[in-house]
């Protein structure tokens, strides 16, 4: 299959389906001398695994990451890094009964009209299993912008259904299963979780991410926009149905007046841009939103057809996530820092000789939600 690969320099090449013996990553391009052991990946792979609460998919996965190659006593040494996770908690058998039958909403027909075969488990390369090695990659992605930039990659749970924030509080993101900022409606969103998996249906989810720190200047126009790349990376992902960068699809309604982020010698009055002006960083938030369609994968019967083009009624069973947007939180901080590292070594290739351009605007006001 093609297109395995996302990234220029810091490029990232993944493999592996979801029930199959093991997914895994190679990496090229890291930067030499990076600090790296295994369980510097356990914590992000523990946000974004399943299991974590009642309210996703109950598939326990050890994630133990094993490094095969690209670390020397510790360190990064520059060449191509290997990381390989197997799987351990597949049970492929759940899917038996609709390895003939297309999934409503789901790849299979794609993957069948593309490719003339298809792996039924659990998706396959298409599962979101898959955005495990991303998210394992931009541990180290994650690592290097801190170190060299203080970049600060950080995400939440933006939206459930029609359920949105009425506060928001960065410190409570992390404090429970949702990723959610406000923490006095955590039981609220138990109970709405809880009486949608009752009645075996799912909800769609917007995720959104912020990047702060970052410097001006990252992004090559006219092809490599850094907010097309940041587009494409985000698209990329599972499920992912739309992105906003900014102020996204409530331009629409903004006049220019109010749209357009005002500049004083104190820095900039908004950031309706997201940080990104022309393609090119503005040394703003890069704020980034993402909206996640509904599962696919239900107990309740569905129309469709199978291999041979005959009417069936398709029932999912299994363990599935009645809203995959509830753990995507880590998989588009994840695409945000594979996104950023590889403009920031593309700007150091050409630019990195130019040095601080007068004036530097200070950051300004930041808006550090996409909601």
């Amino acid at each position: 299959m093609s297109h395995n690969r996302f990234g220029k320099v810091f490029s990232v090449t993944t493999f592996g389906e979801s029930h199959g013996a093991a997914i895994g990553c190679v990496i090229d391009g890291v930067p030499p001398g990076i600090a790296l052991a295994e369980d510097d990946f356990a914590h992000d792979l523990e946000r974004r695994a399943t299991g974590r609460s009642r309210h996703t998919s109950q598939r326990h996965e050890a994630d133990r990451v094993e490094i095969l190659s690209g670390v020397y006593q510790g360190r990064t040494t520059g060449t191509a890094l290997a990381l390989l996770i197997r799987n351990t908690d597949a049970r492929s058998q759940d899917y038996a009964n609709i390895a003939e039958q297309f999934r409503p909403g789901h790849a299979d027909y794609s993957y069948w009209q593309k490719y003339g075969i298809r792996d039924p488990r659990g998706g396959g390369r298409s599962s979101a299993r898959e955005t495990t090695m991303r998210v394992a990659a931009a541990v180290i992605a994650k690592r290097w912008l801190r170190e060299h930039h203080d970049i600060e990659v950080r995400g939440h749970l933006a939206q459930i259904g029609e359920i949105t924030p009425r506060a928001f509080d960065w410190n409570a993101v992390e404090h429970n299963p949702f990723f959610w900022p406000d923490a006095a409606m955590v039981a609220e969103l138990e109970a709405f979780m809880d009486a949608l998996r009752k009645s075996g249906d799912s909800v769609g989810a917007r995720v959104s991410a912020v990047a702060s720190n970052v410097p001006p200047g990252w992004g090559e126009p006219i092809y490599g926009k850094l907010d097309a790349d940041l587009a494409a990376a985000m698209m990329g992902i599972n499920a992912v149905k739309g992105v906003e960068i900014g102020a996204g699809f409530a331009s629409v309604a903004q006049r220019g007046s109010e749209h357009r982020d005002l500049m004083t010698p104190a820095g900039f009055c908004s950031n309706h841009a997201g940080g990104i002006l022309g393609g090119i960083s503005t040394g703003q938030d890069i704020v980034v939103s993402v909206a996640i369609k509904p599962t696919s994968s239900l107990r309740l019967p569905g129309a469709s057809v199978d291999v041979s083009g005959d009417a069936v009624e398709v029932v999912t069973t299994g363990r599935h996530d009645p809203c995959v947007g509830i753990r995507a939180t880590p998989i588009v901080e994840a695409m945000l820092a594979l996104t950023l590292i590889d403009h920031a070594l593309r700007h150091r290739a050409q630019c990195g000789d130019v040095g601080i351009v007068a004036p530097r605007i200070a950051a300004g006001t930041k808006k550090t939600t996409a909601s």
